[in-house]
């Protein structure tokens, strides 16, 4: 991680499938150093649900305000499958490659912007739903604050990181 970090490397992390509080439970790998100190270009994602409303955050993500960053969609995504072919499939692995996809559009027509220039500009235009009252996943009886299941509370926006990237270079549409 030290290394791909000092190569400007933006690392994505899936935040895992358990449903559980990730300031309580520990995942492997994760941002955290064992020497100390945390991964500066490091995203860990949570997966959103489709449904929205109470089910915005996925039954199964795992979240945490100061360990996961942001959500993605992450339930029921159609993707590729070995042996070829598409299935739906769901979970912070399908969330994951989103922000990854949406990073990569970012690097791909803004080059000169950095691992930390993106990860910045991801977490400042995700879209903000933190007073919306979800199930907490893992625990879908309790109600929790969308905006205490992560950093943001919010879900990644390719079209808001877009715009803000134009806007800082001068030529919003």
């Amino acid at each position: 991680v030290k290394y791909a970090e000092s190569r400007g490397v933006l690392l994505v992390h899936a935040a895992g499938n358990d449903g559980e509080d990730l300031a309580v439970s520990r995942n492997f790998p994760n941002a955290t150093y064992a020497d100390g100190g945390r991964a500066a270009n490091w995203i860990e994602v949570g997966a959103s649900s489709w449904r929205g409303g109470e089910q915005l955050a996925a039954s199964f993500s795992n979240y945490g305000t100061a360990q996961v960053d942001l959500f993605a969609p992450g339930e029921d995504i159609l993707s590729t499958v070995p042996g070829g072919g598409y299935e739906r499939n769901s979970g912070t692995s399908m969330a994951a490659p989103v922000v990854s996809g949406v990073a990569a559009l970012l690097m791909s027509y803004f080059p000169k912007l950095s691992a930390a220039d993106v990860k910045r500009l991801l977490l400042e235009t995700a879209t903000r739903y933190p007073d919306a009252m979800v199930a907490r996943p893992g625990r879908p009886e309790e109600k929790v604050r969308f905006g205490d299941l992560s950093a943001t509370g919010g879900v990644v926006d390719a079209y808001a990181a877009v715009r803000s990237a134009l806007g800082k270079q001068g030529n919003v549409p």
